[in-house]
């Protein structure tokens, strides 16, 4: 899987190909393992004009391999549940912390 950093957005190459463009989120470590949440840009950008809310979040886990960092899927469904929910939690932290100031 290739990668391309610009800003808060990447761009992520699967293993047959396709591009696909997502906006970071956010980055947080649990149980030992580091965890990145996207949501897809240009589908986002497309709802956010039709008004429509958010269309679902996209978590990777970071994985060390020959020195490079390489973004994999989540192995199990409750490890995708327990770091969703991690990923909730530092995001509403984040919008209380904004709301307080």
């Amino acid at each position: 899987m290739g990668d391309t950093y610009g800003g808060n957005y990447l761009t992520i190459v699967d293993e047959e190909g396709n591009e696909f463009e997502l906006e970071h989120l956010d980055t947080i470590e649990y149980n030992g393992q580091v965890y990145m949440a996207f949501l897809p840009a240009q589908a986002q950008e497309a709802a956010a004009q039709e008004g429509e809310e958010d269309l679902g979040m996209i978590i990777l886990r970071v994985l060390q391999e020959g020195g490079e960092e390489q973004l994999v899927t989540l192995d199990s469904e409750a490890e995708l549940e327990a770091v969703y929910e991690k990923f909730m939690e530092s995001l509403y932290d984040d919008e209380d912390e904004e709301e307080d100031d």
